[in-house]
């Protein structure tokens, strides 16, 4: 049975184009967001989001834009790619997309943007692409910048750890409830023989387990991120040298492990992560930027059905 616990050697069995000129078209103008956020971002590990606020008491909103409706039927469409625990908030998500896209739309008429769209991308996604890239202009964050986050944010910045590890597989299926319960009785059972006999372990691997690791005692040899199933790995980086005191769950079922040796991550030097931080740190801006920037149509714009979050709103100030 595929365990999916990696290991480096035989213990273990693997893991599974141009616009016209913009200045002619009225309306929105650009936005530049300040430069100042590059360094609020820098300070702190700070989540940012675009969503914006829409409420409607209507089962099926009568939505207008600047004019321009919003079919009925568009919006239950949409609505699949919107799931949300209630229908209402799904209906709220889905007219808010159809509002937001209308508006891009319309903005990028206004500014007779025509474009030819790359290959994986649609005609609309084509110019909604170009009309951002114009429209919102973003600061890149430069090396200050990026250095302080660094400082600020040193422990991410490290080299994976390196384990040695021993398990005993007891397998089960993901959707077998009982069976899993069972079994997980079975492994509190070994672990509790292992605390008194530790030494028991390449005896119970080679008797008990479901991975092929057993023929090596139940060695998976030296694992670094990413040669585990991601349910294993987070929980076994987690562990400290020794019998971890509580089975490890994973698709394929309960892990009894012993960590042999644990060597910690070497932290990494500014140099070797500056472009990532750099990239980092744009992408947050940039979806600030365009938030700030559909709040503005929305601010800009006569919308009748729905009550969006607009230029009035606590992010635009």
């Amino acid at each position: 049975m595929g365990c999916g616990c990696g290991g480096n050697g035989d213990g273990g069995c693997g893991g599974d184009a141009k616009a016209d000129n913009p200045n002619q078209a009225p309306g929105v103008q650009e936005i530049v967001p300040d430069p100042v956020l590059l360094e609020a971002l820098a300070e702190a590990d700070v989540e940012t989001s675009a969503e914006l606020i829409a409420s409607s008491e209507q089962e099926w909103p009568r939505i207008k834009v600047n004019g321009v409706g919003i079919a009925q039927e568009d919006i239950a469409r949409e609505l699949q790619y919107h799931p949300a625990s209630t229908r209402q908030e799904a209906v709220f998500l889905a007219s808010q997309a159809l509002v937001l896209r209308e508006l891009l739309r319309q903005r990028a008429n206004a500014l007779n943007i025509n474009v030819k769209a790359m290959d994986g991308e649609s005609e609309e996604e084509a110019v909604t692409r170009v009309l951002i890239e114009r429209e919102v202009v973003m600061p890149s964050a430069d090396q200050a910048t990026c250095r302080q986050y660094f400082e600020n944010n040193r422990q991410r910045f490290a080299s994976a750890p390196l384990l040695a590890a021993r398990h005993i597989l007891l397998g089960c299926p993901a959707d077998d409830a009982e069976e899993r319960s069972r079994q997980r009785e079975v492994a509190e059972q070994l672990i509790a023989q292992l605390q008194d006999n530790p030494a028991r372990f390449a005896e119970l691997a080679m008797g008990r387990s479901d991975c092929p690791s057993k023929a090596q005692n139940g060695s998976l040899g030296q694992i670094s991120q990413g040669q585990t199933v991601p349910e294993f790995e987070r929980q076994l980086f987690r562990l400290q040298p020794g019998l971890a005191p509580q089975p490890l769950e994973s698709r394929y079922g309960f892990h009894v492990v012993f960590v042999d040796q644990r060597i910690e991550g070497q932290l990494l030097p500014f140099e070797a992560v500056h472009k990532g931080i750099q990239a980092e740190l744009d992408q947050r801006v940039w979806q600030v930027a365009v938030a700030q920037y559909l709040k503005n149509l929305v601010g800009e714009a006569q919308i009748q059905g729905i009550a969006l979050d607009g230029a009035d709103g606590p992010l635009m100030q």
